[in-house]
């Protein structure tokens, strides 16, 4: 075989590390972008965050409303426009940047050459206005506040315990058991296998002694509040609530009602999932009626102990834009909106001034390029998380612009809507929208919502329409409620009572949306 030379002509995509990290930053949740900012943080000296309460830098104030271009904001823009390089469509200096090689082992962040303090060098997201800006009206509490003082379920048992007068291994083995507890307060793990656990499997001896401790321990953790506490599964937790509300001697509940919710509870519970009231009268020997009633009684149980401790703090959505009414109609009526990114989410940086000018004032010193790189390093990232907020701004004011009717009448007026729609308005890509999308959370007057939830695909109607998935949805858990509690509505009847309203439903696509909506089958409905 011989070496030869030949010529071949072919177009490839390079993506910039800049464009590559404003990717990225664009499909963060508001925790993950937190993270980022906090990893850039520790790792350039030349990032810092400020407090301080400051003008938004002119960067990508004209790009929120603007047109998009070709190559706008995300690599799939560019790929499906078959560049074959990207840029940049902020109000920015186009030669901040040269175009590097995804590829490359170390991405090019040297700019243009110049160590210059830029003027989007100062501090952004200090209030971030939207288009139709407008200062909120009135304060709102701070959740998170609220979730730091809820007390916690092992805390709140902790603190009964110090009530108790015990040995010190008592307590130990009390607290152990405590803490070993699941956010629900059950007490998931078997006692020989916590008491292996800190023994180890050979000293026999030793778990012996510890299943005895623990065993006391348990009976002391299942006096505590609330009753149900230190349960090892649901028919112990009911039957802890039952003997608790048979021992109150001021309790109006018939005994014979509780005596009879007790047998029950030691039936296998998949008959009483099932609403099984033939088989569980037989086995309790008990009258249809009382057994309704006991049935009934063991409703109004809590399953969950720990319920009411869960943390708060974990389960905050923290809303990315906050739309408020105006407070005025325009002349045809309709009532206006103002959509702006949350200030509280939406990090302060600036590029360190001191350590900048003294980057200046030592050019050509040694190490002097490396540091020169993490300065436009810096500045890049200040401008797309910038960008990654416009982007944010310019959906939402789309997404509102295209479901006035939701923030207005609710999710009854929901209208179709596909991410094509929203990124043929903007000039983005699909894919783009999807990014913007995911988890990323809007507060609206009828609650806080995934960006996602507005989007739903079409039903027809009689009349040639289409409604909202998402108003089918609603206007199904409309219509389970108003049912009545003696005959709830099947699948087949509710898939009629749309079709009267126009909407072609089908029974199948009733059960989705039913089980998407959490609502039990109809023979589950039905009351006692």
């Amino acid at each position: 075989m011989k070496p030869g030379l030949s010529l071949r002509v072919s177009q490839h995509l390079s993506l910039t590390p800049q464009l590559q990290q404003s990717i990225r930053l664009l499909q963060l949740s508001t925790l993950e972008l937190s993270q980022e900012v906090e990893q850039m943080l520790d790792e350039n000296p030349f990032l810092e965050r400020t407090a301080d309460e400051a003008p938004r830098e002119e960067f990508g104030l004209e790009a929120a409303d603007t047109p998009a271009q070709a190559d706008d904001y995300s690599a799939d823009d560019a790929l499906f426009s078959g560049a074959a390089s990207a840029g940049n469509t902020s109000a920015e200096n186009p030669n901040d940047a040269e175009t590097a090689s995804a590829g490359a082992d170390e991405p090019d962040w040297s700019g243009d050459g110049t160590v210059e303090m830029a003027p989007n060098d100062a501090e952004w997201g200090g209030d971030a206005p939207a288009r139709n800006r407008n200062d909120a009206e009135g304060d709102e509490a701070d959740a998170t506040e609220l979730a730091r003082s809820h007390e916690s379920l092992t805390a709140f048992l902790h603190r009964q315990a110090l009530a108790l007068r015990l040995s010190e291994l008592d307590r130990a083995a009390l607290r152990f058991l405590i803490e070993s507890l699941n956010d629900d307060g059950y007490l998931e793990e078997p006692l020989e296998e916590l008491a292996i656990g800190l023994a180890g499997p050979d000293d026999l001896e030793q778990i012996e002694e510890l299943v005895h401790r623990f065993t006391v321990a348990q009976h002391l953790l299942q006096s505590l509040e609330p009753v149900g506490v230190g349960a090892r599964g649901l028919a112990e937790c009911l039957t802890l609530q039952l003997k608790a509300l048979a021992a109150d001697e001021d309790s109006e509940i018939d005994p014979d009602t509780v005596q009879t919710a007790l047998r029950i509870c030691q039936q296998p519970l998949e008959m009483l999932a099932r609403r099984d009231i033939r088989r569980l009268t037989q086995l309790c020997g008990d009258g249809e009626e009382r057994t309704r009633a006991a049935m009934a009684l063991i409703a109004r149980l809590e399953p969950r102990p720990g319920r009411r401790f869960a943390d708060v703090e974990r389960n905050i959505i923290v809303p990315d834009v906050i739309v408020r009414k105006s407070g005025r109609a325009n002349g045809g009526g309709q009532q206006n909106f103002i959509v702006q990114l949350n200030p509280d989410v939406m990090p302060r940086l600036r590029v360190h001034d001191i350590y900048a000018g003294a980057l200046r004032g030592h050019k050509g010193g040694e190490g002097h390029q490396g540091m020169q790189q993490r300065l436009q390093e810096a500045r890049w990232f200040i401008k797309n998380i910038q960008q990654r907020f416009d982007t944010i701004l310019r959906v939402s004011s789309a997404i509102v612009e295209r479901q006035k009717n939701f923030f207005t009448h609710g999710e009854l007026a929901m209208r179709p809507l596909v991410l094509r729609e929203i990124a043929d308005e903007l000039g983005l890509h699909e894919s783009t929208i999807s990014r913007v999308t995911t988890a990323k959370y809007m507060s609206t007057p009828f609650g806080t919502f995934e960006l996602k939830y507005f989007f739903g695909s079409a039903l027809g109607t009689e009349t040639g329409g289409n409604a909202s998935s998402t108003a089918v949805r609603a206007l199904i858990r409309q219509l389970v409620a108003a049912e009545s509690a003696s005959k709830p509505l099947s699948d087949s009847q509710i898939s009629d009572l749309l079709k009267e309203q126009g909407i072609e439903c089908a029974r199948r696509t009733v059960a989705k949306y039913r089980e998407a909506l959490r609502i039990a089958p109809a023979n589950l409905r039905k009351a006692l």
